[in-house]
Order: structure tokens, then C-alpha cells, then sequence
């Protein structure tokens, strides 16, 4: 199977890509490299026979079409988007034109090549969201594949755009999709301005360690190369027009998250003296914070026999032992747009 995979440079794009080589997949990688993606994230591919990497933005659509007529893909993973809930605070249209008009530009291709190869049975667009679109829950329930949508960010809002664009690609014009909507992920490769990279790189440098509010915020943390796994089973087995929640099954306040950093650090790379500890500072909450984000698993636990793989004590640790162990990579990253600064502050 030929998979082409939008966003292959980011995060979790990355670990796809890098998961489906693995797998025996031939992959097409479309990146428009913009401040988050990094073709290190795929230098250990990048020479692999089943590997191409085409530098485009979903936004073009001439460069989509091109790209699907020449490389003739039998799936698509669309990975590629804005994702920063704080940079979608401070300039939300990027957030909107990636996400929403990107998506769009993408399905849009996508079905003119279905339906110029004669719609293939076996072809796939498979659309990756996240659980942000389901608003905020209490101290109590999770969300299901059928919790009613209810955005509080800009970064939320054009995901849950993007979701109801690809259901109504399936539902108008029968394109085969399948949608997943994941919880946070973290891992190797994590660009450095998400909550566990901040707090290991800040401890590092000796600077204060921000928490938002009082770090009572709860998220269910998935490990990136167990969402990989995930990604890939649904592309496979799913069913056609159903979305899949996918969970590390996780849940953790985002302080005891800060702490439990710490501590392995004062382990693995100890301070002259005191604990990382020392460095946690509050500051002001993000405008619109959600309280807590957890999701029920149970569907694609028992529809297509998966789960997590690995538990948030065993994925933080392999996380931060793998930052300090690829110091390189994430030096280079540093000095690029917004990285190490307070964004997300506007009112």
C-alpha cells in the first residue's frame, strides 16, 4: 500500500512516516515546512527505497492534484495543520486557512483522483483530529466518538471545521473516509513549544518552568509512536464514514506532569544543588483554558483490538531520557519563530 501523508515533517506526522516504513508501507511525505516541521523528524527514512518527500502545501491546489495524479497514492494520512492552541490565540487565520481551507483544498484533490482511477474500494482518506473539539468536561465522564462538538479555541475550531468538512466529503459526494480524534500527545521529536518539552528544556537551561494557572488541568496523554500504531490500524481495519477516539488512557494534572519532570531529572542529569522542582512558576491561565480532557477508548478497544502500549511513567521517562540524548536536534530549533516566548496571552 502507497500511503500519502500530509504533515510527514511535524511531530506526529513524523512518527507515521517513520511507523509506516517500518510496517513495509511505501509512503509520500508532503510537508510545506512551515516553523514546526524539521526533516530530521525523518532523517532515519529519508533514503529508504519506499520513502519520497514532496516539499507542497495542502493549500495549492494545483501541487495536489500534481502530487496525486503522479504518485498515485492508495491512502491518505492527513496529519498536516496548524496545532498550537496558544499561536491560534494571538493570529487565528492561519489556524483557518490551513486547517479549514487546506483541508478543503486536500479533499478536493483527493476526490478527483478517486474518482478519476475509478473509485478504487480499497482507497482511504483518513482524516487525524484531536479531542480538543469536544470543548471541556468536568472532574467527571469522557468524551465519546458521539459527545456533541463544542470548540473553545481558535485551534479547536478549525479542527472541529475540518472534521465536519471530511464527514460531509463522505456523506455528499461518498469519498471513503475514516476520522480519528486523539488526546495529547507527547514523545521524541516533540517541537519545543508544547508543555512537556517547555518543562524539560526550560529545566535544563536553568530557567523558570511556567505552569498555567494552578496546573490543575487534566489531559490524557498518548505516547506518539503508540498513536502511530493507532493511525495505522484504523487506516487498515476502520470503517468506512466511523470515527475512532483514541486514547493513552492517562489522565494527569498538568502540575503533577511539571513535577514528575522534575524529578526524573534531578535523577538522570541532578542540579549543582536544590531540586528542577524549584523552578516551577505560576503564571496567568491561557484565555479559555479547558479544565479536563479525557476520552473513552472503548470503541476502537473493541472494534479493532487496540490500546496503548506504553504507560505515561514509562513515556515520560523514554521521553526525556531522549531529549537529553538528541540535544542537537532541539538546539537547532531554538531560535525559530515564537519558540521559548509566552504566546496565547490576548484578550
Amino acid at each position: 500500500m502507497k500511503i500519502l501523508v500530509t504533515g510527514g515533517a511535524g511531530f506526529i506526522g513524523s512518527a507515521v512516516v517513520r511507523q509506516a516504513i517500518r510496517d513495509g508501507f511505501e509512503v509520500v511525505n508532503v510537508d510545506a515546512l512551515t516553523y514546526a516541521a524539521c526533516l530530521d523528524n525523518v532523517a532515519s527514512v529519508a533514503d529508504h527505497p519506499d520513502y519520497r518527500f514532496e516539499h507542497a502545501d495542502i493549500c495549492d491546489g494545483d501541487a495536489m492534484v500534481r502530487i496525486f495524479a503522479e504518485h498515485k497514492p492508495d491512502a491518505v494520512m492527513h496529519l498536516a495543520a496548524e496545532s498550537h492552541v496558544d499561536r491560534s490565540i494571538d493570529g487565528p487565520g492561519a489556524f483557518i486557512r490551513t486547517n479549514v481551507n487546506g483541508t478543503q483544498t486536500l479533499l478536493d484533490a483527493a476526490l478527483a483522483y478517486w474518482n478519476e482511477s475509478g473509485r478504487p474500494e480499497g482507497f482511504r482518506f483518513h482524516h487525524i483530529s484531536t479531542d480538543e473539539v469536544y470543548g471541556t468536561l468536568g472532574e467527571t465522564g469522557q468524551f465519546t466518538e458521539d459527545t456533541p462538538y463544542a470548540p473553545n479555541s481558535p485551534y479547536s475550531a478549525s479542527k472541529a471545521a475540518s472534521d465536519h468538512l471530511v464527514r460531509a466529503w463522505h456523506e455528499t459526494y461518498g469519498l471513503p473516509v475514516v476520522v480519528t480524534n486523539c488526546s495529547n500527545n507527547y514523545g521524541p521529536f516533540h517541537f519545543p513549544e508544547k508543555l512537556i518539552p517547555v518543562v524539560i528544556l526550560r529545566a535544563l537551561a536553568g530557567d523558570s518552568i511556567p505552569v498555567y494557572g494552578k496546573g490543575e488541568n487534566v489531559r490524557d496523554w498518548l505516547y506518539v509512536e503508540d498513536h502511530a500504531d493507532a493511525l495505522l490500524t484504523v487506516l487498515q481495519k476502520g470503517e468506512i464514514g466511523r470515527t475512532y477516539n483514541i486514547g493513552g488512557e492517562n489522565e494527569a494534572k498538568n502540575i503533577d506532569i511539571v513535577r514528575t519532570i522534575c524529578t526524573h531529572l534531578d535523577t538522570l542529569r541532578p542540579r549543582e544543588s536544590g531540586s528542577y522542582a524549584d523552578q516551577i512558576t505560576f503564571v496567568t491561565d491561557r484565555p479559555g483554558h479547558d479544565l479536563r480532557y479525557a476520552i473513552d477508548p472503548t470503541r476502537i478497544r473493541t472494534e479493532l483490538g487496540w490500546r496503548p502500549s506504553v504507560t505515561l511513567e514509562q513515556g515520560l521517562e523514554k521521553t526525556i531520557a531522549w531529549f537529553l540524548d538528541n540535544e542537537p536536534w532541539w538546539r537547532a530549533l531554538q531560535d525559530r519563530q515564537g519558540v521559548g516566548e509566552r504566546l496565547g496571552t490576548a484578550k
